[in-house]
């Protein structure tokens, strides 16, 4: 009959550490040993713990990175942190996080059934896809959620959504429309077209997005090559803007600063993004660490893939303004 007792002393505690950290037996093997029930070896382990009298140390050097990710989590307030280590001698902030953002995309279509997912346009998408091995994916649609330019084909919106369509051996769905109308059309209107329509139902029923985002300079395609005439960076950033996501500029708390650049803007409404499952950014460089923070205080980001460059400035960032509102 297993011998039982209300608290279990620290002998007992530890002899049944040591048989199990360095004996290596399993707890089954330790209740025949010491003729107690598997339930009590198992709560003077947890004992242990309690008591510091077992401690668990890991050496690795994926390890800071692991930690760097959780307290990212805590500091955006998100799901999930994935960190890519950059090449600080030749910072590419497209490159590296378009390799991670690649992998996480395996996983996802591996693991979580996805029917569709939106994407954005951009070079960090144009990255992920050139990282990608082919694949089989007949029943998954590409879908694009955000207008294009007339510039910058290969990652433009028809460019990325088909990209990506072509390696994933999925089909796609092209938002073919500029992502800004010209001054004085009437958006209703416009999207009134069947076409248009259809596409923008597609948005209802998403499983997940991958985004992009940029802040209000030269960096930015967006701003560079995609800005009607009339709106000018200066007028953005005198309005509080600090970069955009899907062509909606948002000041440094994630509201837009626009409506009317939101009203000109053909992509999916931001409102809409923050309702799908998953909602991924890959974004990364010391220029996007306000917008990616201000796209997370949106709500409009579950799953960050950044680099730990960024991820350093971003806690630096985030260590300083909680910092200075305790003072």
């Amino acid at each position: 009959m297993p011998r039982e007792t209300t608290e279990d002393g620290e002998a007992f505690v530890t002899e049944v550490c040591w048989h199990y950290y360095v004996n290596e037996m399993t707890q089954a093997e330790i209740a025949r040993l010491m003729e107690v029930t598997r339930l009590r070896v198992n709560q003077a382990i947890q004992r242990a713990k309690s008591l510091g009298l077992v401690k668990v140390h890991i050496e690795s050097p994926f390890l800071p990175r692991i930690k760097m990710q959780q307290e990212l989590q805590s500091a955006l307030g998100i799901d999930r942190a994935v960190i890519s280590p950059a090449n600080s001698n030749n910072y590419d902030y497209h490159r590296s996080v378009g390799a991670a953002l690649a992998e996480l995309l395996n996983e996802r279509l591996r693991v979580a059934n996805w029917a569709s997912f939106g994407v954005s346009w951009g070079l960090t998408l144009d990255s992920a896809i050139r990282k990608l091995s082919r694949q089989s994916n007949p029943n998954v649609e590409v879908v694009s959620i955000l207008g294009g330019t007339a510039q910058g084909s290969t990652f433009n919106s028809f460019g990325i959504a088909s990209g990506f369509a072509d390696v994933l051996g999925a089909h796609y769905s092209v938002l073919t429309a500029p992502i800004y109308l010209s001054e004085g059309i009437d958006r209703n209107l416009f999207l009134s077209q069947l076409d248009l329509k259809e596409h923008f139902q597609k948005f209802n029923t998403l499983d997940a997005v991958l985004l992009t985002c940029s802040n209000v300079s030269a960096k930015s395609f967006l701003v560079s090559y995609g800005l009607p005439k009339e709106i000018t960076p200066e007028a953005l950033i005198k309005a509080g803007a600090i970069g955009d996501v899907l062509g909606h500029f948002l000041d440094k708390e994630g509201n837009s600063v626009s409506k009317a650049v939101d009203n000109r803007t053909i992509g999916m409404p931001l409102d809409r993004v923050m309702a799908v499952p998953e909602k991924i950014m890959a974004a990364a460089g010391p220029h996007k660490v306000d917008i990616i923070r201000a796209a997370c205080k949106r709500g409009l980001v579950n799953t960050l893939v950044t680099d730990d460059l960024t991820s350093m400035l971003i806690l630096d960032t985030h260590n300083s303004t909680h910092s200075q509102a305790a003072q």
